[in-house]
């Protein structure tokens, strides 16, 4: 951890997450300033609509030659510069030319000469367009005074027309036969005589003009245009939305880079409870750079110098085990010889000892072979024979087996049910005969074998009267040559290496073996677990669980 630290490879990750953060507010800001900027161009088209169509309606009624002067004149009212262009003098692009020949009007701010509205004229290809500096009450005025007048010109379905035609969601206007609400005497007074009001609204950013309409019978309409409200800040609902998007897109960035980091170390974990389970040839595939894949190159290193020195281990045992042989046969041999050169009784006792002595050690190497062979996962360099297997009849052969070499003690088998399991006859006999043999050399007088079923297992019991295995040594007795009282084990015999044969057997079998004490005898329980299997699988290879 120390190293990832210091090569800065933890750092490289935090910094990354940090780029996600910035590089997220930064969409985040450029999406509010878009937002924005749509909104405010959105705004100022929706409100030079209505004004920009009334103008070039009102040039594309005049004749040709009398376009200039009122352009002029207009542009003396209104506060602005209007003049007719072509499209080519425009100085537009592609996209703003086409939306300008689709009749939508064009708004351009520019910081040194302000605004250029654009709008083409009904049926013409020429262009009307309008420069001001800003919004101020006499365009206002202008305009709304240039709206009654157009209004004033006609009257009934045809002013109708003309007012739905100027309509639009920014810049409502009404006709109404009745005054205006909501203005107090003097500015009623003021409308009648014919002048234009401005009213403000109360409580809103927002305006509204009324003026007086003549109508052909000498009647008068009121014209109300707006209210005419002002651009209102970002709803909250819009900054919820963005915020909700700013958080979405930095949850799914930091899901990719989690997901990549946590995939990865799935495959260390993966690979390590393999490697737990005694698949040293497990590797992890390194499909990248960064701290992650140095990690699975030390993992991989540290797996092929574990299964290397275990290699070397095992090759030792085996060759040791092996070399024994020869120097035990040289002395059997030459025991032998020397038991048939001499009669003396003193000396045939002598070499009986040493035979056993060596019958001792030549078993001692059969059981340190075994357990290689075990450790390294082959057994008789093949695979496993898995079969049926009748527990009852393997119980009762270790039994026959066995009750002779212990007349003192009695061997029994529990009545049951009858007990298959899927598993290599030999080397579960092996592993039944090691339990049912370490409860006889402990035993007082009665062995006790027990078969049965579970939900999932199949259990074999070997239960003793012996002193039972102490619960804090329970799991030391499992390791190899382990031994918990000298003298008794001296007295008993054995080479503390059966139970660790047992354990490698129930291993590679997918099964398992536990120690605790016999509620019926009194002293030790031995249990073997094997799972139960309903498929028969001959010829298996042996794996470990």
């Amino acid at each position: 951890m120390q190293r990832f630290l210091a090569d800065g490879s933890f750092l490289r990750v935090y910094l990354a997450l940090a780029l996600a953060l910035l590089l997220t507010f930064g969409l985040a800001l450029m999406g509010l300033a878009l937002v924005d900027r749509v909104r405010i161009e959105q705004y100022r088209e929706q409100l030079a609509e209505a004004p920009l169509q009334l103008l070039t309606w009102r040039v594309a009624a005049l004749p040709a030659y009398e376009r200039g002067g009122w352009l002029i004149q207009q542009s003396d009212v209104l506060d602005m510069r209007l003049s007719l262009r072509e499209p080519e003098a425009t100085g537009l692009g592609w996209f703003e030319r086409r939306r300008i020949d689709r009749g939508q009007v064009l708004v351009k701010v520019h910081e040194e000469e302000g605004w250029r509205l654009y709008r083409r004229l009904p049926r013409e290809e020429r262009i009307l367009e309008a420069r001001l500096s800003g919004l101020n009450e006499r365009q206002l005025r202008g305009l709304a005074q240039m709206l009654g007048d157009w209004l004033a010109e006609v009257d009934g379905d045809a002013r109708r027309r003309r007012l739905e035609s100027v309509t639009s969601d920014a810049l409502p206007v009404r006709l109404s036969d009745l005054a205006p609400e909501g203005l107090d005497s003097h500015q009623l007074t003021r409308l009648r005589d014919g002048e234009l009001v401005i009213r403000l609204m109360p409580g809103h950013w927002a305006l509204t003009v009324h003026l007086a309409v003549p109508a052909a019978d000498g009647s008068r309409q009121w014209l109300s245009i707006g209210p005419v409200s002002a651009l209102e800040p970002t709803p909250i609902s819009l900054l919820l939305l963005v915020l909700v998007i700013m958080l979405g897109v930095l949850a799914a960035i930091i899901y990719l880079i989690v997901r990549g980091v946590e995939a990865r170390l799935a495959r260390l974990e993966l690979a390590a409870g393999r490697i737990a389970s005694g698949r040293l040839d497990t590797r992890v595939k390194v499909d990248a750079g960064g701290f992650i894949g140095r990690v699975g190159m030390a993992f991989n290193a540290m797996a092929a110098q574990v299964q290397s020195l275990l290699r070397s281990q095992q090759e030792m045992i085996r060759a040791v085990s092996h070399e024994l042989r020869t120097p035990v046969a040289r002395i059997r041999f030459a025991m032998q010889m020397v038991e048939d050169m001499t009669d003396d009784p003193a000396v045939h006792r002598q070499l009986h000892g040493i035979d056993s002595d060596i019958e001792e050690l030549d078993q001692l190497i059969d059981e340190i072979l075994t357990y290689a062979r075990l450790d390294s996962g082959i057994v008789n360099g093949a695979e496993l024979e898995r079969t049926q297997v009748d527990c009852r009849a393997v119980a009762e052969r270790v039994i026959e087996t066995l009750a002779p070499l212990h007349a003192h003690l009695r061997l029994a088998l529990a009545p049951g049910p009858e007990v298959e399991v899927q598993a290599d006859p030999r080397y579960l006999q092996r592993a039944l005969q090691n339990l049912v043999a370490n409860a006889c050399r402990h035993a007082q007088s009665q062995v006790l074998v027990r078969l049965s079923l579970e939900s999932r297992l199949v259990r074999l019991d070997i239960e003793d009267d012996g002193p039972g295995v102490p619960a804090g040594e329970r799991q030391a007795i499992f390791k190899p040559f382990a031994r918990l009282d000298d003298s008794r084990t001296r007295r008993s015999g054995g080479y503390g290496l059966g139970l660790s044969i047992v354990q490698k057997i129930m291993a590679w079998h997918g099964g398992s073996v536990v120690v605790d004490d016999s509620q019926e005898l009194g002293g030790a329980r031995f249990s073997l677990l094997l799972p139960r299997v309903t498929a028969n699988k001959a010829k298996l290879p042996l794996k470990p669980a």
